[in-house]
């Protein structure tokens, strides 16, 4: 893949670039930061919206799932945007737009009191998401290959750290809210948490982050999109990518109901999700480190969707274990596991299947046509909620196998004994767009 420099040299005004390592880190802790920010308000939104706004807004139980529907909407949906812009105008003004709108978001959440204004912060907090992280992880998918190119250290190895650090805020933000929500601050507190959050990072990136050039020229935009949306290679990692999170969706969905029928009550999910975030702060660099060296990026892709499937058919096969949990924590560890193999290998993939100037773009694209399907998945998947146990569980189970069965069909791409070469049988640049 060819890989523009990075930060331009230093002008008066501009500012000046970051060593390669540095900007590593950079985009690492913002991602990290992000999602303490985040997490710290998310868990607490619907209770928000249910119980303490319920009197004064009349929020019935459908129009807190569709408030909380529209923030999803409005940042996965948009995820494309969010990357065409990106390539448009580079990352740094994207993230400081997105951290601007999540500031702006979260600060109107806290003091809104009408369904209208508390619909309209929930969209500019989406958004925000939608601006921020597109161009935050095509950035970071850039400078994986730079540094893979510079030092042979696999590029799914520097998008494990930027995942390890993602899911330690997830698992950090939480803790922050409920300790701001046990010490009476209240939902109110944890939004301006977040808030304060989001200013720091703005300051960060303000400083810190290097301008760099649009990869992407305006008369070349659209024929980008087009190109993209024609890559049949990427097309295909998309689906596949998209088995994934339709599988993952379930440890919102599936999940909460097997523990209900286990234990009678919804008391142990919280255990299992930090069970889960854990596991990726402390196993995914191992874990990756491991894979980058061993597999192509195609058969961790397979192996991790295998594991994904593993963990779905062993549900009703595991026994019941203390307090019923067995069956449900053992979805959860191979679940996680498939997530930690599978999740780099994909965003590494990304720019060998696409030009350097599209990489916003497709990053986006990625997430967006990943949230679309889970949309439509989340209404067949959880008709399977009355079906017989093993039925249940053999369908969810065919949903990533079927992702697996795509991927086979996607270019190998190289592991950490030929980073930078070309794999046996495929060409080293971005693959053609197929017909």
């Amino acid at each position: 893949m060819s890989v523009a420099p990075n930060p331009r040299p230093a002008t008066p005004g501009v500012t000046p670039p970051l060593p390669p390592d540095r900007y590593l880190r950079l985009l690492t802790t913002t991602q990290f930061a992000f999602n303490i920010g985040f997490y710290a308000v998310l868990p607490y939104l619907a209770t928000h919206l249910a119980t303490h706004l319920g009197t004064g807004l009349g929020m019935a139980g459908w129009l807190v799932g569709l408030v909380l529907g529209l923030r999803t909407f409005s940042q996965q949906g948009l995820f494309v945007i969010g990357g065409a812009l990106t390539d448009r105008y580079g990352p740094r003004p994207v993230v400081l737009a997105g951290c601007v709108l999540r500031i702006a978001g979260f600060g109107w959440l806290a003091f809104a009191g009408s369904t209208t204004t508390v619909i309209c912060a929930v969209l500019l907090a989406g958004l925000a998401a939608a601006l921020f992280s597109p161009a935050v992880e095509s950035e970071t998918a850039r400078e994986a290959v730079r540094h893979e190119q510079e030092t042979g250290t696999p590029r799914a190895q520097v998008l494990a750290r930027f995942s390890a650090a993602g899911q330690a805020g997830a698992f950090l933000g939480p803790l922050l809210g409920s300790a701001l929500l046990l010490l009476g601050g209240g939902f109110r507190a944890a939004a301006l948490a977040g808030v304060l959050v989001f200013v720091a990072v703005l300051a960060g990136h303000a400083r810190l982050m290097p301008h760099r050039a649009p990869a992407a020229r305006p008369d070349r935009a659209r024929g980008s999109a087009r190109e993209v949306f024609g890559n049949r290679p990427f097309l295909l990692l998309c689906l596949t990518y998209s088995s994934y999170l339709v599988a993952y969706n379930q440890l919102y969905l599936s999940l909460p109901a097997e523990v209900q029928r286990a234990t009678g009550s919804q008391a142990a999910l919280g255990s299992l999700f930090a069970l889960s975030s854990l596991l990726v702060v402390c196993a995914q660099l191992p874990v990756t480190r491991w894979a980058a060296h061993r597999l192509a990026p195609r058969t961790a892709l397979v192996a991790g969707l295998a594991t994904v499937a593993a963990g779905f058919a062993a549900v009703p096969l595991a026994p019941g274990g203390p307090a019923g949990l067995l069956p449900a924590a053992t979805l959860v560890v191979l679940l996680t596991l498939g997530q930690m193999l599978l999740v780099p290998a994909a965003r590494g993939l990304v720019p060998d299947l696409v030009a350097d100037r599209q990489l916003g773009l497709a990053t986006g694209a990625l997430s967006s046509v990943s949230g679309l399907a889970v949309l439509a998945g989340s209404a067949a998947t959880g008709a399977l909620l009355g079906a017989p146990a093993p039925v249940r569980w053999a369908v969810l189970a065919a949903v990533p196998l079927a992702g697996a069965a795509l991927a086979l069909t996607l270019p190998a791409g190289a592991n950490g004994k030929t980073a930078g070469q070309p794999v046996r049988g495929q060409a080293s640049r971005p693959v053609k767009p197929g017909p």
